[in-house]
């Protein structure tokens, strides 16, 4: 799922706390990605709705980075539209 952005996931996996719950990694040039989520227990997943996390990549992966401009926390209640405008604008941080 690329949430009508030309971004394509690092990775699409089922969310670790949740066997009906997904998870897409987007990792960006920059140093920074998100983490976009549903699963049963994320903001706005019980109307279908997505939730995104700032994250940071290292030589050790990735971490949610709570220390951006977007954002100090997670953002839930996300329609696809929104995770879009988001993940261009972390596409569009300075490294």
């Amino acid at each position: 799922m690329n949430f009508g952005t030309n971004f394509e996931p690092l990775m699409t996996r089922q969310h670790p706390a949740d066997p009906n719950g997904v998870q897409h990694v987007f990792k960006f040039q920059n140093g920074y990605g998100a983490s976009v989520v549903r699963f049963r227990s994320s903001y706005g997943s019980e109307k279908g709705l997505w939730e995104l996390a700032v994250v940071s990549f290292d030589g050790e992966g990735w971490h949610i980075n709570y220390e951006t401009p977007i954002t100090g926390d997670v953002i839930g209640h996300l329609t696809e539209s929104k995770v879009a405008q988001l993940l261009n604008d972390i596409n569009a941080l300075p490294a």
